[in-house]
C-alpha cells in the first residue's frame, strides 16, 4: 500500500513540475511579447500573473490607441464631406483610397464631366514622383448647361522620405470667375458713364473761355448744367445701389402700401407733366401693408413710375394699378412707349443695360433704375417682371409678400 501512495506521490510531483515549468515557459513568452508591445521593459523575472497583467493592459492601450485614430479618421471624414471644395485621395499604386461627396459626382461620370474624371487621374498621376516644388493644376471648362469652371489641383502626400499617395481638389469657381466678370464690366461701365459727360464738361468749358457773345456764353452754361446734373444723377444712382446692396440688417416694419405708391407718384408727378404725361393711379386698397423699409419701397416705384415717364410719348399716360391675392400684393405700371424688344426683356434689369442708348443720353437715364428696383424686391423677398410688346408700351409689375393681417384689394 505504500509503494502505491508512493507512486502517487511521485506522480504529481512530476506533474506539478511540468505544470511550473510550462508556466514558467509561458511567463517568459508572455514578457517576451509584453516587451514587444509595451512602451516599458517588462521585468524577465516577472511571474505569469503579472506578464498576463502586462498583456492586458498593453492590449486595452492599444484598442483605446485604434479607437482614437477611427474617431479622428471620422472626423476627418465628416470635414471633408462638409466643403464645398472636391476631394479624392490616391495610395502609392494610384489607386482611390478616399473621395467625398463633392467628388464622387465627378468619378465614373458620364457626358462632359467624364473630363474631368479624366483630369484627376492625370493630375494624381503627375503628382507621384514629382518633387513638390510646383503642384500640378487643371482648368476644365465644362459648357452645360449649366456652364462651369472647375479648377484641380494635386498634391503628392509624404512622410518624411516615404511616398503615401495623392491629393487632388476640385475647386468650382464658376461664381467667382461670374463676379469678376460683372465687377470689370461694372468698372468698364461707370467709367464709360462718367467720362462722357466729364468730357463734355472740359469740350464746353474751353468754348466758353474764349467765347464773348452773351447768348453763345448762356448755351454752354446751360450744357454744362446739364452735364453737370447727369453726373450727378449717375453717382446719386450708385450710392443708392450701393446702399441697398448692403442693406441687409434694415429693421422692418409695417408699411401701407397706399403710402408707399402715394409719395412715389408725387415724386414723378413734376417730371410727368413736364412731358405732358398724365398718371393714372386706381384707388389704393387701404389698410394693406408689406413688411420693408418705406424708403426703399418708395425708391422700387418712383423708379418704375421714372422709367415709365421717360420712355413714353408726350401725351400718353403712365397706369398704376394693384391687385392682392392670399398672400402677395403685386403693383403695376404700365406705359405707353416704345416697349421693349424680346430680345432685350431677359437684360433691362442689369446695371447700366439701355434698350436704346441714344435715347437714354436724351431722356437722362444712367441705367441704374431697373437694377435698383431688382435689389429692392429682393430685399423685401419679392420679384420685378416685365411684360412689353415693342411699339405698345411695357408693364413693371413689383410682387411683394403682404403682413398676415393686411388687407384684401376692395376691403372696407
Amino acid at each position: 500500500m505504500s509503494g502505491v501512495l508512493a507512486v502517487v506521490v511521485a506522480g504529481l510531483a512530476i506533474a506539478l513540475a511540468i505544470v511550473l515549468v510550462s508556466q514558467r515557459r509561458l511567463a517568459r513568452r508572455l514578457v517576451l511579447a509584453g516587451q514587444r508591445l509595451a512602451e516599458d521593459v517588462v521585468p524577465t523575472g516577472t511571474g505569469l500573473a503579472e506578464a498576463t497583467s502586462v498583456i492586458e493592459r498593453v492590449v486595452d492601450r492599444t484598442l483605446t490607441r485604434r479607437g482614437d485614430v477611427s474617431l479622428a479618421e471620422s472626423r476627418l471624414a465628416r470635414a471633408l464631406a462638409s466643403i464645398p471644395q472636391g476631394v479624392v485621395v490616391f495610395d502609392t499604386e494610384g489607386e482611390i483610397v478616399f473621395r467625398n461627396k463633392v467628388a464622387a459626382r465627378y468619378l465614373s461620370a458620364r457626358h462632359s464631366e467624364a473630363l474631368v474624371e479624366e483630369a484627376i487621374t492625370d493630375l494624381a498621376a503627375a503628382a507621384l514622383g514629382s518633387d513638390g516644388s510646383a503642384a500640378p493644376t487643371r482648368t476644365v471648362d465644362l459648357f452645360g448647361p449649366p456652364r462651369r469652371t472647375l479648377v484641380l489641383r494635386s498634391v503628392a502626400l509624404e512622410r518624411q522620405d516615404d511616398e503615401l499617395g495623392t491629393l487632388v481638389l476640385i475647386d468650382d469657381v464658376t461664381d467667382r470667375r461670374r463676379l469678376e466678370a460683372v465687377r470689370r464690366d461694372f468698372v468698364a461701365n461707370i467709367s464709360h458713364e462718367l467720362k462722357t459727360p466729364v468730357g463734355a464738361l472740359g469740350l464746353l468749358a474751353e468754348t466758353l473761355v474764349s467765347e464773348d457773345d452773351p447768348s453763345v456764353v448762356r448755351r454752354l452754361a446751360e450744357r454744362m448744367l446739364g452735364e453737370a446734373l447727369r453726373v450727378g444723377r449717375t453717382i446719386d444712382d450708385l450710392l443708392e445701389l450701393s446702399r441697398i446692396e448692403t442693406d441687409d440688417d434694415t429693421a422692418r416694419e409695417p408699411v401701407a402700401v397706399e403710402r408707399f405708391v402715394s409719395e412715389a407718384v408725387d415724386r414723378v408727378r413734376g417730371a410727368a407733366d413736364q412731358q405732358h404725361i398724365s398718371i393714372e393711379v386706381d384707388e389704393l386698397p387701404a389698410g394693406l401693408t408689406v413688411a420693408g423699409d418705406r424708403r426703399q419701397l418708395v425708391s422700387a416705384i418712383y423708379n418704375l413710375l421714372d422709367n415709365a415717364v421717360k420712355y413714353s410719348e408726350p401725351g400718353s399716360s403712365v397706369h398704376v394699378g394693384t391687385r392682392r391675392d392670399a398672400s402677395w400684393v403685386e403693383i403695376a405700371v404700365q406705359d405707353h412707349g416704345v416697349g421693349i424688344p424680346r430680345r432685350d426683356l431677359e437684360r433691362v434689369f442689369e446695371r447700366f443695360y439701355r434698350v436704346d442708348p441714344a435715347r437714354s443720353r436724351d431722356t437722362g437715364g444712367t441705367g441704374l433704375g431697373l437694377a435698383i428696383v431688382r435689389h429692392i424686391a429682393g430685399n423685401h423677398a419679392g420679384e420685378v417682371r416685365v411684360e412689353s410688346r415693342e411699339g405698345e408700351g411695357s408693364t413693371f409689375t413689383l410682387r411683394l409678400p403682404v403682413e398676415p393681417n393686411g388687407r384684401s384689394v376692395g376691403a372696407d
